[in-house]
């Protein structure tokens, strides 16, 4: 399943600002401020921003720390090298990575470059997408469908039984691309933040 644009907004007020104060201190010479989910995203897009505060909710409501670089306080004011070495010391340190996957995302530089990092430091059992097309689009027309088949994927699914009689309740879940004998692994995403 696809989000579409807007299914993460959310109703609760929420100021990042305040929220990643943490965030801002990052440092792994200071353990206690790690994050544990880095979130890679499209920042000069505002209906992203807005996608972005309805995540953030999401993950610390599951007991998650994020970190987000636009809050960085220890970032440059202008993109540099120093930039470039800064994202990839804290992915590096974070235990998961998140790709908010919207179609700018997919067009941009830097969330390509941070996934790769991503890629590095975590694949597969510690990176994951969530992928979000546009209102209206099919799925098949989301752009960064090569991305949900070699890598896991957050999900909504409802309350289901699978053919071994195994009970899933509803809620998001981390969906790893199936395996070669067309079997799908699903862990819920508040269990898979913890591992």
């Amino acid at each position: 399943m696809i989000f579409e644009r807007g299914h993460f907004k959310t109703s609760r007020f929420i100021n990042l600002n305040e929220s990643l104060k943490a965030t801002r201190n990052f440092s792994k010479s200071q353990p206690q401020y790690k994050p544990t989910v880095f979130v890679s995203h499209k920042h000069s897009d505002l209906e992203d921003q807005e996608e972005m505060k309805g995540i953030f909710e999401l993950l610390q409501d599951f007991g998650a720390e994020v970190y987000i670089d636009s809050m960085d306080k220890k970032m440059p004011t202008e993109t540099s090298g120093e930039t470039a070495l800064r994202i990839k010391e804290v992915i590096k340190h974070t235990n998961k990575f998140i790709l908010v996957a919207t179609e700018k995302a997919i067009e941009s530089f830097w969330c390509n470059w941070e996934l790769g990092i991503g890629d590095t430091h975590k694949y597969i059992d510690h990176i994951a997408i969530i992928p979000i097309k546009e209102k209206g689009e099919r799925d098949s027309q989301y752009k960064g469908n090569e991305y949900l088949q070699i890598y896991p994927l957050i999900e909504y699914n409802e309350a289901f039984t699978n053919i071994k009689g195994h009970h899933f309740v509803e809620g998001y879940y981390v969906s790893k691309p199936e395996n070669k004998e067309g079997i799908k692994y699903i862990t819920l995403l508040k269990e898979w933040l913890k591992q």
